[in-house]
């Protein structure tokens, strides 16, 4: 039976469309079911009363949506989104000019936002609970503070980390909602999607082949389309199969089971030069070349949940199937040799 081909639609793609394959609705949103429809509820019962949305907290690892649907909740709610991210807030005034230029019903977004400084997080406290502003005016004895009154907005705070949050912080969240990684089925009706506004000719099983390589990550699996649409138009006649998809993400480094080249580093930094661990993450970002917060954020939880890594108190070890996918045997006091 021929597979069927999923063609775009657009004859001239444009250049915006290029930049962001973003949905910008609830129902262009693939996965994360359960979180937007407790979503979709808080949205719709806030413009029935008129009142502005709770705050909202979106944690999980980078690239599964929360930028994205923080915007979706923005746009659904009719309000206007001001981005930010935590590094970006260097001092309390920078934090101050955010919140005094909102309108009443604005959705202020922070990115990062376990990266505040915690003397500007204070600043924050008394605006999503009270919506107010302390704010210190002047120097030494001359000092004194001005409250200024807030309309009330939404803030929606991002973090890839939502252990480093303070507990103060934490709790003024009303909404807190954890995104998970995608499934390979999931992930193969946004390649397809995204064909589609990219005006791509992909087959499903060229979509699925993209899809499983992705790490269970949406912004990966666009960004692979992205490469393996260029070696398709280079080296065939534009067409994505799963064989065009598969030499494109070898020539990428990338296997079958979604591994790049510092996946393997890793793995056989911690197999080899430290006979299979325990290792410290300092230890290890050292001896790859990366950086400590670089492994924790995007390389170690994809490792952690396929099973090639485990986390312990004394640091990371490897398991059974990381051996194996190097094709290495450990060996008791020794070093690892091959199968």
């Amino acid at each position: 039976m021929a597979e069927r081909l999923i063609s775009g639609t657009l004859s001239k793609p444009d250049t915006a469309l290029e930049m962001t394959l973003r949905p910008s609705l609830f129902a262009e949103f693939t996965g994360q079911a359960k979180v937007r429809e407790r979503l979709e509820i808080a949205v719709q019962a806030a413009r029935q009363r008129g009142e502005a949305l709770d705050h909202i907290l979106l944690s999980g690892p980078p690239g599964l949506g929360k930028t994205t649907l923080a915007n979706i909740i923005a746009k659904a709610m009719g309000a206007d989104l001001k981005s930010t991210s935590g590094p970006t807030i260097e001092k309390a005034g920078d934090l101050a000019g955010l919140l005094t230029n909102l309108e009443a019903g604005d959705v202020l977004f922070i990115d990062e936002i376990h990266r505040l400084q915690k003397t500007i997080e204070e600043y924050l406290y008394p605006a999503m609970e009270d919506f107010k502003l302390d704010i210190i005016i002047d120097q030494g004895p001359n000092a004194r503070s001005v409250r200024l009154a807030l309309p009330r907005f939404t803030l929606i705070g991002a973090t890839t980390r939502s252990g480093l949050l303070t507990a103060p912080l934490l709790t003024r969240f009303p909404m807190r909602e954890r995104l998970d990684y995608y499934s390979a089925e999931q992930l193969q009706a946004i390649v397809l999607r995204s064909a589609r506004l990219l005006n791509l000719e992909i087959e499903e099983t060229g979509a699925l082949e993209i899809a499983r390589r992705s790490r269970g990550t949406p912004r990966i699996a666009n960004n692979l389309l992205r490469r393996v649409r260029d070696y398709a138009q280079v080296r065939h006649d534009g067409r994505i199969t799963a064989a065009v998809a598969d030499k494109a993400l070898a020539i990428l480094e990338i296997d079958e089971n979604g591994l790049d080249e510092m996946d393997k580093r890793i793995l056989e930094t911690v197999i080899v030069k430290f006979g299979g661990g325990p290792v410290g993450v300092g230890s290890l970002a050292v001896a790859v070349g990366e950086e400590a917060d670089t492994l924790e954020e995007v390389y170690e939880p994809y490792l952690i949940m396929e099973g090639y890594l485990k986390r312990t108190p004394q640091g990371r070890v490897a398991t059974e199937l990381s051996y194996r996918k190097l094709g290495l045997k450990p060996v008791q006091g020794g070093q690892p040799r091959l199968f």
